[in-house]
């Protein structure tokens, strides 16, 4: 599907949730002087703060926490899966899992049930109402693309896109090396998986 019928799905969505079309085009977010050793961590802080924001803002009006949409990705791409297994594949804690769980199960999109190895676990699997949620997601996630890459090259965004992931590798090397082995839960690990 394109990225221009996925605008267009989306142009009947309630203005007020959109992200504003006269935001300013740079942060609003100063870089203070005890940061100026740290300009690359710096930037990443204000991107991810306005990416999370605009997500947020783009998955209001489909009923969903910053997060969720990426459970029910899962779900919908490997099927039924353990509660704890969603957990390890989105970095998340088990008791963030465990809160949206339960918002997505109370909103009708997934349901659990027992899982029949092992009396302690729990199966999540996705509802056939949540199919009509894919689609709506996918538009969405076309969205936030757009906005994250509008105006960039097809060649700037695989050079972003590389550039993020050795960041990642980077980090994710350094978590690794922490004294308990793995990283820290965010500050705000609701919005993880909220």
């Amino acid at each position: 599907m394109s990225r221009t019928t996925n605008r267009s799905r989306t142009t009947d969505r309630d203005a007020h949730s959109r992200p504003s079309a006269t935001a300013p085009a740079t942060s609003s977010v100063p870089v203070p002087a005890a940061a100026q050793a740290g300009p690359v961590s710096h930037a990443i802080f204000r991107v991810a703060r306005l990416h999370r924001m605009i997500a947020g803002q783009l998955l209001r009006p489909l009923g969903l926490h910053l997060g969720q949409e990426l459970v029910m990705m899962h779900l919908w791409e490997l099927g039924p899966q353990r509660q704890t297994d969603l957990v390890r594949l989105l970095d998340s804690d088990a008791a963030t899992m465990t809160r949206s769980i339960k918002r997505l199960e109370n909103a009708g999109f997934v349901r659990r049930r027992p899982c029949p190895d092992d009396k302690r676990a729990v199966i999540i699997e996705p509802t056939a109402a949540s199919q009509a949620l894919r689609r709506e997601v996918e538009s969405v996630w076309a969205e936030l693309e757009d906005a994250s890459t509008a105006g960039q090259t097809p060649d700037q965004q695989a050079e972003a896109l590389n550039a993020l992931r050795r960041i990642e590798d980077s980090l994710a090397r350094t978590a690794a090396r922490s004294p308990e082995g793995a990283p820290a839960p965010a500050a705000d690990a609701d919005t993880t998986a909220g």
